[in-house]
């Protein structure tokens, strides 16, 4: 039998309210062993080792956190004993625990993520069945060099790829317009597809981490005023625009772009607009010194954009990063 590693930082899936309720509880309140305790079923399909590395709200989640866990996951998988790692986790911030992690894991063993969207205290609370399945996941040999995975509500996402689209039912998320990568019955797995970006053991920004340079987000709306880059120049060495349509933005924030780009900061420009693709736009980016997100988020983009200026402030090499990753 497979040993799988479940590395816990609360969330929903820990999280405890009055009981039968959905609503007004409090994330990040049950240690994994009691959940564990609460799928006997699990014992038939792993053995299981379980750490408690945090236990909180996902909100809470950041950079020096990402860190801990990346570098925890990078350290445990040496252990040829593991077969595979499940981190549960709040709905909130998942995806980009996600893509953080596909791109900072060195192994090709699986590596799941799931969480819930009712605490634990709720009637019928999903947690419990998607941890099951998470676990279901992580031993199949077919989950092996698939990066960085999100289990939930019997389907399976790209770490990459995966959003969360709805803050209310169940089945919250999607990724995109590429499709999953597969679906559960019970344990039974089924992979339709793959992801082609590099990621995990092909990944240039796999290793062990203890700082990051400091990326910032500028939503662009109707009037934004420039100043809002002008602040976040102040403290962080590149921004990400969420710009509208093709990651867009005002004449203004453009001249205020240009010149903080002569300053060395690096920007990105991706798109609130949840579907499509970022490209390169000589209108709107005359001077090439914004990097298109491609298909990334705006969260996503400040993620990659994080690692990148890790190993490089030249914006073209910045820019097959974000066509590579």
């Amino acid at each position: 039998m497979k040993t799988i590693a479940i590395i816990a930082t609360g969330g929903t899936i820990a999280g405890t309210g009055e009981n039968g309720k959905t609503v007004a509880y409090h994330a990040g309140e049950i240690d994994v062993g009691q959940i564990i305790q609460s799928i006997p079923i699990i014992n038939d399909i792993a053995d299981i080792q379980s750490y408690q590395l945090f236990n909180v709200d996902s909100n809470e989640m950041d950079e020096k956190c990402w860190i801990i866990l990346s570098n925890k996951i990078n350290e445990l998988v040496m252990d040829n004993s593991i077969d595979g790692v499940v981190v549960t986790h709040g709905t909130d911030l998942i995806e980009e625990t996600a893509y953080f992690l596909n791109l900072t894991l060195n192994t090709s063993k699986p590596v799941v993520i799931t969480g819930a969207m009712r605490p634990a205290t709720a009637t019928s609370a999903d947690g419990p069945y998607n941890l099951y399945q998470a676990i279901a996941l992580a031993v199949n040999d077919e989950a092996r060099g698939k990066g960085v995975m999100v289990l939930f509500s019997n389907t399976i996402y790209s770490g990459r790829d995966v959003q969360k689209v709805n803050n209310y039912k169940i089945d919250a998320f999607d990724q995109k317009s590429f499709g999953c990568l597969g679906y559960m019955q019970d344990n039974d797995v089924y992979f339709f597809s793959n992801t082609f970006k590099k990621h995990t053991v092909h990944s240039i920004f796999a290793g062990i981490y203890q700082t990051l340079p400091q990326v910032g987000i500028a939503y662009f709306y109707g009037g934004a005023d420039e100043s809002i880059l002008y602040q976040l120049a102040k403290n962080h060495q590149g921004i990400v625009i969420a710009g509208s349509g093709n990651g867009n933005y005002s004449q203004k924030w453009l001249e205020t772009i240009n010149e903080l780009s002569k300053q060395g900061i690096v920007f990105v420009r991706a798109s609130r607009v949840p579907l499509g693709i970022v490209f390169d736009d000589h209108i709107f980016d005359p001077l090439e010194h914004c990097i298109a997100a491609n298909t990334l988020s705006a969260q996503k983009a400040r993620i990659l954009l994080m690692l990148a200026l890790s190993k490089s402030y030249e914006v073209s090499q910045i820019k097959e990063f974000f066509r590579e990753y």
